[in-house]
């Protein structure tokens, strides 16, 4: 079976991505897969040379995608001009058109077929998303005609979890809950495991206020999350809850699971990554492709500075191929 490449959106310009990229490229660890990065070459060379990195460039030939080999030498580049005299080290709106165009351009791959998994760099969601999408995940989903059926799944081997909410602010958390939401994302989730992961979901699932309680009788936890957890185990789904999420990231009430889902953010990212660092990746589910995103951002301070982890962008590559092993 012939193996499709790995797109890659590179991302913001100003950020530590390309020297992340450059670092888990010679890692090596994807051996059977092209890589097709879709970036500025002009920026892509300047980083290389800042950085002390020397790889040849290809330009990808897109009628002959099907055609391209592994390497870990060459990089398969689809050049998307970045109309700026000088590169410099500041995010700003410069860069929303360009980046626009590079996720459009991978789009259009990924619609025609030419690779099932999509990797992107990080962006500035104060200058590239603005108000219009909360995230990339609901930037990704909305142009896929798929908003409304994404899961985000912070994926660790050992632990995974998932909020049921995203990107928006605490004050909107309760109204945006529902039973058929819980349902749908535990679901998925589910059939990711079974499927793609060949292993077998435990679920938990915390509640939303503290301790599960408050003084009104009719809270959320009665309301919505016990009686979806009901409907989850009618469907022969393993899932127990609700916990209070104070506690349920304490090791002996983890052991017992390996995916937990949250109500809100912050309330399971925080502690998978305190646990796991960047040994964790941010797979967006319910689109037509598998999407990943290193989990760290566009860290821009630190960029020509050599110092950066690549951790979360190896990792995705070793998921990757454990995925394309099932």
């Amino acid at each position: 079976m012939k193996i499709k490449p790995i797109i890659i959106v590179a991302g913001e310009p100003y950020s530590t991505f390309l020297e992340i990229f450059f670092k888990s490229y010679k890692s090596n660890v994807l051996k059977k897969f092209p890589i097709i990065l879709i970036a500025s070459k002009k920026n892509l060379i300047g980083q290389m040379k800042k950085l002390g990195y020397k790889y040849e460039i290809y330009l990808v030939n897109e009628k002959k995608i099907n055609k391209l080999k592994p390497s870990s030498k060459k990089i398969n580049l689809i050049n998307i001009d970045f109309n700026k005299k000088k590169i410099i080290d500041t995010i700003s709106r410069s860069s929303k058109n360009y980046i626009e165009q590079c996720f459009k351009k991978a789009m259009k791959l990924l619609e025609e077929k030419k690779s099932m998994v999509l990797i992107n760099g990080p962006v500035s969601k104060t200058h590239f998303l603005s108000k219009k999408y909360p995230g990339i995940t609901e930037y990704l989903s909305k142009k896929t005609n798929k908003l409304g059926s994404e899961v985000m799944l912070i994926y660790n081997e050992k632990l995974s979890v998932s909020p049921i909410t995203t990107h928006i602010s605490l004050k909107n958390v309760i109204k945006n809950i529902s039973i058929n939401k819980i349902v749908k994302k535990v679901e998925a989730i589910n059939f990711f495991y079974k499927n793609k992961l060949n292993k077998k979901a435990k679920f938990a699932i915390t509640g939303l206020n503290p301790h599960c309680e408050t003084k009104n009788p009719e809270n959320e936890e009665k309301k919505i999350i016990l009686p979806a957890i009901k409907i989850l185990k009618k469907k022969k789904i393993n899932i127990e809850g609700p916990f209070p999420a104070d506690t349920m990231f304490l090791s002996k009430n983890r052991k017992k699971f390996n995916v937990i889902i949250g109500m809100y953010h912050d309330q399971v990212l925080t502690p998978i990554k305190t646990l796991y660092e960047f040994k964790a990746i941010n797979i967006t589910l319910g689109l037509p492709f598998i999407r990943i995103s290193p989990d760290h951002g566009t860290n821009n301070k630190m960029l020509g500075k050599k110092i950066s982890d690549p951790s979360s962008l190896i990792e995705a590559f070793k998921f990757i191929k454990k995925v394309s092993a099932n």
